[in-house]
């Protein structure tokens, strides 16, 4: 069984949505200058790095993340990796194959560096989420980019599309040097009582065939 880490690292030089809030730690007790324990706090957004969204984000009266059933967030999963323009959404003509899994990441390489912020990475079209979900039984959407709606989409096509399916997503996935195909998706959210959201690390467990 091999571990596949497809979370990126969360520091203070990560990027985030511009006009969140950025990772900052403070070092309360610290063991380096004769404290007998370290102790920090930490102070960001909660949609960090490879993060899940809760309903609750972007429709009122839906559950916050520490209320969404955990079987969104673990089991089988299919990577497809995507070639389009930048600033375009996903489609469903841009898949190779129809999903064989519940669970679908897509891997778009635009947005390259999670510390060097670009705005017009790609996203998901309201047209492939209805594709997924009424037709191959998809109930959970990743990638690699920092929203599954265009930077500047105010309306949330693909968000909207998701909650009216009651689907979830993860976003800021780092997906750069995973192989398209099956695995088994372990991206567990904190248990956030009506949180809009919760950072995941978010691994892919690929099973040996030969064992």
């Amino acid at each position: 069984m091999k571990l596949i880490d497809i979370s990126p690292v969360l520091d203070e030089g990560l990027g985030v949505w511009p006009g969140d809030t950025p990772l900052q730690r403070k070092v309360v007790c610290d063991m380096e200058e004769g404290a007998n324990y370290t102790l920090s706090h930490l102070h960001t957004t909660v949609h960090l790095g490879a993060h899940a969204d809760a309903p609750k984000h972007y429709r009122p009266g839906t559950p916050g993340i520490g209320e969404r059933p955990l079987h969104y967030y673990y089991g089988p999963c299919e990577v497809f990796r995507v070639e389009l323009a930048l600033g375009e959404r996903i489609r469903p003509e841009h898949l190779a194959h129809a999903p064989r899994a519940p669970r679908i990441l897509f891997a778009t390489g635009s947005f390259p560096d999670p510390r060097q912020w670009n705005l017009d990475f790609n996203a998901l079209s309201a047209e492939l989420v209805a594709y997924l979900h009424d037709e191959c039984g998809v109930h959970t959407i990743g990638l690699d980019t920092p929203s599954v709606d265009l930077f500047q989409d105010q309306e949330l096509e693909a968000h909207n599309a998701l909650a009216d399916r009651d689907m979830a997503n993860l976003e800021g996935l780092v997906l750069k040097d995973v192989d398209p195909g099956l695995y088994t998706l372990s991206a567990l959210p904190l248990k956030l009582a009506d949180f809009d959201a919760s950072p995941v690390r978010a691994i892919l467990i690929e099973e040996d065939p030969s064992v």
